[in-house]
């Protein structure tokens, strides 16, 4: 079935990619909002589609609770996360009265949701939308591949943790997009480790490697690990998203920056997620080039 209104809309933006894992509590929006920031600080207009129905946290992480949407005569318009509107964000999170909303929906209605997203809302021209997904392989995932398939999205970047259990669910996700046709751009091996704020050891929470042996295994890039950073967590769990986070001294003197795109550079693991996105970025330019 063909879906030109989708279309339409995915004219405008160069890059199409879906964040997926077959695991819940790998940390894979705070991942996909690292993608985000860390495409924004190159230069990059990106779009965050939030299609996390009973879940949707990118707001929060963002700093965007509590915002609107607004409808323009050419569609919904998305909330921006910086005042140079290089960050957009939508998500079901801003149609909900409140934020502890619960949506308790069936896969018609969920659906239905996705596609509306997916052909309403005005992003205008884009370099990349990221499309974070819940956990699984369900009707949200089924949705959004039905809807974009004919359009080619460039693929998916899947997130797992280094323990096997997570491990094991991650390979159903990755048989699922062989399955459907989407291509695996990467993997990101998240929570490989735990860095110490006061004295910067790394310890292996999680044990570590795991990711990097199953993209091996599995024959797909392997873009990188990035251990959990404190001052990360504080930045995406506080509400002022211009204040530079520091759990080594919260009460020293406060750095302030214009947007999160500016504070994010800030933490450790900007260093980290600035690799990673190169390397996407470099895969993205020779899967073109060999299209060519």
């Amino acid at each position: 079935m063909s879906h030109p209104e989708v279309g339409q809309r995915l004219a405008s933006i160069k890059h199409v990619i879906l964040v997926l894992s077959g695991k819940g509590g790998v940390g894979k929006s705070s991942c996909t909002v690292q993608l985000a920031l860390s495409l924004a600080s190159r230069g990059r207009k990106v779009g965050v589609l939030d299609i996390d129905l009973c879940g949707p946290s990118i707001p929060r992480m963002l700093g965007l609770e509590g915002r609107q949407i607004h409808q323009a005569t050419a569609g919904w318009v998305p909330v921006f996360a910086d005042s140079d509107k290089q960050l957009a964000c939508m998500s079901i999170g801003f149609l909900l009265p409140n934020k502890n909303t619960s949506v308790v929906w069936r896969g018609p209605k969920k659906n239905a949701m996705i596609k509306q997203f997916l052909a309403d809302v005005y992003w205008g021209d884009l370099d990349y939308l990221l499309i974070d997904t819940p956990p699984g392989t369900s009707d949200e995932h089924l949705a959004a591949v039905e809807y974009l398939q004919e359009w080619n999205p460039d693929g998916a970047v899947i997130i797992t943790t280094p323990q096997a259990v997570a491990l094991a669910d991650v390979k159903k996700e990755i048989n699922f997009c062989t399955k459907v046709g989407l291509p695996l751009l990467g993997l990101i091996e998240n929570m490989s480790g735990f860095v110490c704020p006061h004295c910067a050891e790394c310890t292996n929470l999680f044990s570590t490697g795991g990711g990097e042996g199953l993209a091996k295994h599995m024959d797909i890039p392997f873009l990188g690990r990035a251990p959990i950073d404190p001052n990360l967590v504080m930045l995406l769990e506080q509400e002022d998203k211009t204040v530079v986070p520091n759990v080594n001294d919260p009460d020293a003197e406060k750095i302030v920056t214009g947007s999160i795109v500016e504070t994010y550079q800030h933490c450790e693991l900007s260093k980290i997620f600035a690799t990673i996105t190169a390397k996407l970025e470099a895969g993205l330019e020779e899967t073109k080039s060999e299209a060519i």
